[in-house]
């Protein structure tokens, strides 16, 4: 075919980016709710205007194009409008995990070179201990919430409400569809997080099939039950404005806050680990509640067990299974419902529902592979491989890592660390974690960070870490611990002590001092040891 004349044009082809999802909906439908905190509520038009003087007073206060502007917020309106604003500004957000210690906060902010950080007024204190072991802090801007329980004091250069600018910035979609949106530290499974930059054009892919593969229609009530740090929440910041849906912010997540939520403000949709599917059950037991409305919740992390699927569907809640890491902005691999299987019992319903499943509608492919040979395993639900994906929803890279981003992508495709089997039906199934992470309750630990705090006891002459089931959590760290000769320790004195060194929600909360399981050139048997810890959780 003669291709003469053919060829992108201005009228034939635009950059993606979610940007253009606030900019349609606050156009189409200004005045439908957009946004709820405690008392506020803002329209789309509301919202987009926020976003835009917000973006204006970024510009105004010195931040240009690939600038670095982070946040560190729980669940609130800033976060929704920083969504939106850092990027429209040019620059890349930075979402930071609330629960990080002030060392690992320090080293990201430094790491990224961030100008601006957007804190909120809980957590300006940690910022404040991050800030005092860094070589030059970067400007900090407080966000005061009246829904906030606890402010602290800490460093802060201006108010977050003085970013306003009086006049708005116009809508300006990027010039390159590569260009970057966002930029998430992953948990550090070796050493130092790694920065994984997301482009607009993943981001808006991703946000779109979000929609698609969850079936989600226009106008739905989502609640921020997913913490938006977490992959900028998955991208449902995105998700949620392309379908003119309503955010429902809830900054202090509880069993009561959700359940009243669901009656308050007739929530449709939310996301969230297993704890929040624990919290919802046992709120729900404790008040006799059933949801007036069906609601859908889509989870990731440990596969839901069948009494947990059973319980949420008798109060009416219905579970959605998801995949991902932070490398592929979130979920792109989801257990996709096949209707046929409705009649099933619910033990075997919630067997199939358990699988990771298959790519997102977007995602171009996610398979099983031999990670030396690159050729893909047999479907026969037996055969291990690692998880690998490639297309759209996966990351540029690892900022300034180039050689970690090179390995990550050895022969086309994103090395994920996960081994699973493929069922002949082609949905994945994950049968172990090759980086030992530990998912407790939606959030990933690293069982190399843990040994490292155990090691520098001086009791301890050998550590490991394992998961050890937890009905709450999904999963807890349980620490195996070999003293040296003449010492002693104690459980509750070990913990503390790993505490002192990383963020807490990381340290164990077990410890079993017994000789470790090695192999005849001395590695440790983890598989023994996982063995050991589901037996010592009565698995």
């Amino acid at each position: 075919m003669d291709e003469r004349g053919l060829e992108q044009r201005a009228a034939n082809h635009t950059p993606q980016t979610p940007l253009s999802f606030l900019e349609r909906t606050a156009r189409v439908f200004p005045d439908r709710l957009a946004l709820v905190h405690g008392e506020r509520r803002e329209t789309w038009a509301e919202v987009d205007r926020n976003v835009r003087r917000l973006a204006a007073g970024l510009r105004s206060h010195g931040i240009g194009e690939g600038d670095v502007v982070a946040i560190l917020a729980p669940n609130t309106p800033a976060f929704v409008e920083a969504n939106f604003a850092v990027p429209l500004a040019g620059a890349v957000l930075l979402t930071l995990n609330t629960r990080l210690d002030p060392g690992t906060l320090a080293y990201c902010l430094e790491h990224s070179e961030a100008k601006l950080v957007l804190c909120d007024c809980e957590l300006i204190g940690l910022l404040g201990e991050a800030a005092a072991e860094m070589a030059a802090r970067p400007t900090i801007a407080r966000i005061d919430d009246p829904l906030a329980a606890a402010p602290t004091d800490g460093p802060a250069d201006l108010a977050y409400e003085t970013l306003f600018a009086d006049e708005p910035m116009t809508y300006e979609p990027p010039a390159d569809e590569w260009a970057s949106l966002s930029l998430s530290y992953t948990s550090g499974t070796t050493g130092r997080p790694k920065g994984v930059v997301y482009s607009h054009r993943g981001a808006a892919t991703n946000a779109v099939s979000n929609a698609v593969d969850w079936a989600l229609p226009p106008f739905p009530v989502y609640l921020w039950t997913l913490p938006m740090f977490h992959c900028n929440g998955w991208c449902f910041p995105y998700t949620v404005a392309m379908t003119a849906g309503v955010n429902v912010c809830l900054r202090h997540v509880s069993a009561d806050a959700i359940l009243d939520a669901f009656e308050a403000h007739g929530v449709t949709h939310l996301c969230g680990a297993p704890i929040i599917m624990q919290m919802v059950i046992q709120g729900a037991e404790q008040r006799g509640f059933h949801s007036p409305h069906p609601v859908r919740m889509m989870t990731a992390a440990a596969p839901p067990p069948a009494v947990v699927i059973q319980k949420l569907e008798a109060i009416g809640v219905d579970v959605t299974h998801v995949y991902g890491l932070t490398e592929v902005y979130g979920p792109c691999v989801v257990s996709a419902w096949n209707p046929k299987w409705n009649g099933l019992p619910v033990e075997e319903r919630a067997r199939l529902k358990a699988r990771q499943g298959v790519n997102y509608t977007l995602q171009e492919e996610v398979s099983v592979r031999d990670p030396e040979t690159m050729a893909e395993v047999p479907w026969d639900g037996a055969t291990i491989g690692e998880i690998m994906i490639r297309g759209n929803i996966v990351m540029k890279g690892y900022l300034k890592d180039e050689e970690a981003t090179a390995k990550a992508f050895a022969g086309g495709y994103f090395h994920t660390g996960d081994l699973a089997v493929r069922h002949p039906d082609g949905y994945l199934e994950i049968k172990d974690r090759s980086k030992d992470i530990i998912i407790s309750g939606g959030e990933n630990i690293s069982s190399i960070e843990i040994e490292d705090a155990l090691y520098a006891h001086p009791a301890v002459a050998g550590a490991a870490v394992v998961a050890m089931p937890h009905e709450k959590w999904g999963e807890t760290p349980c620490a195996f611990v070999e003293l040296a000769a003449g010492q002693t320790a104690d459980e509750a004195g070990i913990i503390a002590f790993v505490r002192e060194r990383i963020a807490h929600y990381k340290a164990p909360r077990r410890v079993v001092f017994e000789p470790l399981p090695k192999t005849s050139t001395g590695k440790v048997q983890k598989f023994a040891l996982r063995q050991r810890a589901r037996e010592l959780a009565g698995g």
